[in-house]
């Protein structure tokens, strides 16, 4: 009962979820959420280690950078799968959350392009 409470509260903050709502997506490094979500670095980064701390994401290391996504090695399954999914089809219907999406897709874009550069905003 403790985790799950622990899990929801966590959720509480619009920030963590509209994170949520990115890192179903695929897995993203800080820089790519700091542009879709146009709010600074270490506000993202307490906000990853908060929901670090209750098993909803995980974090992988590649050279220096840290790549982020939803806990699916940890086998998130029935409640959280469920949680998820609410998540995001009701944030869907938020235009800031459309607003994160198209500038992730952009930032997504300069990636895929061989552009993912610190620094470098897309939008």
């Amino acid at each position: 009962m403790k985790s799950l409470t622990r899990l929801l509260a966590a959720l509480t903050d619009p920030t963590r979820l509209r994170l949520v709502r990115l890192l179903l997506r695929e897995e993203l490094c800080v820089c790519e959420l700091v542009d879709a979500l146009r709010i600074q670095q270490y506000k993202v980064s307490r906000h990853l280690s908060r929901l670090r701390e209750v098993g909803l994401v995980e974090a992988r290391r590649n050279g220096r950078w840290m790549y982020y996504g939803i806990g699916r090695r940890v086998g998130l399954e029935g409640f959280h799968q469920d949680l998820l999914k609410v998540i995001d089809v009701h944030l869907n219907c938020s235009p800031e959350v459309r607003k994160d999406g198209i500038r992730l897709s952009r930032r997504l874009a300069m990636r895929r392009a061989g552009q993912c550069v610190v620094g470098k905003t897309c939008c």
